[in-house]
């Protein structure tokens, strides 16, 4: 891990984007870092956008809001056009649903289509758990935090009637996630 991450998590209200920066703040305490953490929301709370943001970092944070993100976690088209342009220009990462949407060229990025919604309907038979599959595959991606720091976090910040599925969902994510990183080495 770099001495600082900076990680934005965006799409709309309803998708769990608040949900999935708790969780990985809680994992990244979990696993010993130090962590900041802000949300915001549109003028609607379902439906309009949603964002958060996690600072995590070895040594106690400076500065708690992210300026640059290094790591884009996004899972709506609007979403992404807003936040590309505050990506950290060097060796950043978008992970992005990829059925929600159309990346852009951007040469100094590495992307990676995750397909969350899609995978979640299909296995899941809703689309509730979309957030915690992209949650996975981002941290089997990125090794921002560790996988059992996750499960911890997901055991203490979901309630005890979705803690099961959000753990079964959060796998499925993270078996993506291994296939895309084999099927770019």
């Amino acid at each position: 891990m770099k001495k600082v991450s900076q990680i934005r998590i965006a799409g709309f209200g309803g998708q769990g984007v608040v949900l999935i920066g708790t969780i990985l703040g809680h994992a990244a305490i979990n696993d010993g870092n130090w962590v900041s953490g802000s949300n915001a929301y549109g003028a609607q709370a379902r439906g309009g956008s949603a964002r958060s943001e996690v600072v995590i970092a070895r040594q106690p944070i400076r500065f708690p809001h992210v300026m640059k993100a290094d790591i884009l976690i996004v899972m709506s088209q609007s979403a992404y056009d807003q936040s590309i342009s505050d990506l950290s220009s060097s060796n950043a990462i978008v992970i992005y649903d990829n059925m929600l949407i159309r990346p852009g060229d951007l040469p100094y990025v590495t992307q990676y289509p995750v397909p969350a919604t899609d995978t979640a309907l299909k296995i899941y038979d809703s689309s509730q758990v979309a957030n915690m599959i992209i949650l996975g595959a981002a941290v089997f991606i990125t090794r921002i935090v560790s996988p059992e720091a996750v499960e911890s976090a997901v055991r203490e910040d979901v309630s005890a009637r979705f803690t099961e599925h959000d753990l079964k969902a959060f796998h499925t994510g993270c078996d993506l996630g291994r296939e895309l990183i084999s099927g770019r080495e």
